[in-house]
């Protein structure tokens, strides 16, 4: 049992958010180079070196530059076991990540020093909000010019309504970065721009009034340094880690992921202060990560992680209890158990078999479409975890097959990728047409893409005047009012995947209308009701 409990404490798993661009896979790679898991990171950008991000390896991803699937990468430490879920920032990828924030304990904010908090930071951190997620901040890019970091902090105070405490702080930026003092560990990293020297050197100085911190960074910066921690100390509260951990106080870093600059600081006091595997709540009760019996949840499915085998994988969080290779475990919702002769742990695309993991660790099991997102997992125990819901798409489309010969692959391919959480399918009460809907525009080329390279399917689109699809439910399902709806609206009715009636308004005004004209009729924007 002793043993039991260490393997929990040792475990951290967070999920890094942020707008597309500020530098989030970046920060990844350079936590994994800490790790000791790769020798060279790779910057999503640059053509020069022809090596791409680990944690890209969906071909798309290294043409776009951009992250499209949610990726795990775990690794080592100083002891502690770090699992990091890699979420894409791009907003029509919003879906995804709400869903990889159910499965993390803790999250890393990070923001371009340049522009400062951006819409997606909004959206996803309120998410962070909601479920009372501690959030550490880290204001990226500071080798560039950009906003000062009073302004910086204000924003991201008012902005994204949080209460932060720095825990490093800038000398000088863009031109005049002279380097990190780390108010956390009392010591001054000095910045020289060679990436290699910058991880290595920082000189300890516990008393700011030493002339030595005017030898180090010239007179003229350290008063400023002075004068401007002072200031900080004045005006932000101290940091309380019991604060943090209830999401009521947010820590802030200041760094340059690209130079591997401020990034050890990050990651020496992440792994002091970041929570262990949270309890969690289920419909029957809350459990916690050091009960004896497994209980786990799936937030994820990847078909094709490899094209050469067609193979699907879903992801699961582990909750409590350990999961063990070859033991049987029960399906809830479909009643029935299972069980895994190679559960996967991750390292981006490279997977191991493991015999044994532990509350917090994120296992990929091998499904030939049995799982489906939210399912949960458990030795018998009949509940099932919460908090997963499908959001209604904000873009449709009819989707037509190009090919009639391949209209198999075409069927199985959109059976898949909608299992895998990408988009929605919706299928027409009147004839049987099928549409996607997704919740942002990029999703569709996404969708073609991997139909055409995984499935060898190819399909077109037509457009199609949708606003919302609501999810309907009738009190009274024999009633006249509902017939009535019924055969007045059977051009906008379908069924969405699992069989669920859904109503497809054409505007925001003829919802608002159908919804007066039937009061006994619930429209759902979510599918968890």
């Amino acid at each position: 049992m002793k043993h039991y409990q260490k393997e929990i404490n040792k475990r951290r798993t967070f999920g890094i958010i942020s707008h597309p661009d500020a530098g989030k896979t970046t920060l990844t790679e350079k936590l994994l180079l800490f790790g000791g898991a790769i020798q060279e990171a790779g910057a999503v950008k640059s053509n020069k070196i022809k090596k791409g991000a680990t944690s890209d390896f969906m071909e798309i991803e290294r043409q776009r530059g951009i992250s499209v699937a949610t990726s795990v990468l775990a690794f080592e430490y100083r002891d502690i076991k770090i699992n990091i879920l890699d979420t894409p920032g791009h907003k029509d990828f919003a879906e995804d990540t709400f869903r990889t924030l159910t499965a993390v304990d803790s999250v890393i904010v990070v923001i371009d020093v340049a522009k400062g908090v951006e819409e997606q930071t909004e959206k996803l951190v309120e998410v962070c909000r909601m479920r009372n997620i501690p959030m550490i901040v880290f204001i990226n890019k500071l080798d560039r010019e950009g906003k000062d970091a009073f302004e910086l902090l204000d924003e991201i105070e008012q902005k994204l309504n949080l209460t932060v405490t720095p825990l490093s702080f800038p000398i000088g930026m863009g031109y005049d970065f002279k380097g990190i003092y780390n108010i956390w560990e009392k010591n001054v990293n000095l910045f020289t721009g060679d990436p290699r020297k910058d991880i290595e050197e920082t000189v300890k100085i516990s008393d700011l009034k030493s002339e030595e911190l005017d030898e180090l960074i010239g007179d003229a910066a350290a008063d400023t340094l002075r004068e401007e921690l002072e200031l900080a100390q004045g005006v932000y509260p101290e940091f309380e880690r019991e604060e943090y951990l209830e999401g009521k106080l947010q820590p802030v870093f200041f760094g340059s992921a690209l130079n591997n600059f401020g990034v050890r600081e990050l990651l020496d006091c992440f792994i002091k202060i970041a929570p262990p595997p949270r309890p969690k709540e289920s419909d029957t009760r809350l459990v916690k990560p050091d009960e004896k019996e497994f209980t786990g949840f799936v937030f994820k499915i990847h078909a094709n992680m490899d094209p050469k085998h067609r193979d699907r994988l879903a992801f699961i969080k582990i909750v409590s209890g350990k999961f063990e290779r070859n033991k049987n475990y029960l399906h809830v919702r479909n009643n029935k158990n299972m069980k895994f002769s190679s559960p996967n742990a991750f390292f981006a695309e490279k997977k191991e078999i493991v015999d044994v993991s532990y509350p917090g660790d994120i296992v990929g099991l091998h499904d030939t479409g049995n799982f489906k997102i939210g399912d949960t997992l458990t030795e018998g125990e009949n509940l099932m975890y919460k908090g997963i819901p499908s959001f209604s798409p904000e873009h449709f489309r009819y989707i037509n097959n190009a090919d009639p010969m391949k209209s198999k692959q075409l069927e199985k391919g959109i059976d898949q990728l909608m299992d895998e959480g990408v988009a929605q399918l919706f299928t027409l009460d009147m004839n049987g047409r099928k549409i996607i809907g997704t919740v942002g525009a990029l999703q569709f080329e996404v969708i073609q893409y991997r139909l055409e390279h995984e499935y060898g399917a190819k399909c077109t689109y037509e457009n199609l005047n949708v606003h919302k699809a609501t999810w309907v439910e009738a009190e009274d399902e024999k009633s006249e009012e509902f017939k009535d709806f019924k055969r007045l609206k059977s051009k906008f009715l379908a069924k969405d995947k699992s069989g669920q009636l859904v109503f497809l308004a054409d505007s925001q005004f003829s919802l608002q209308m159908t919804q007066q004209k039937y009061p006994s009729i619930k429209f759902h924007y979510t599918s968890e009701f």
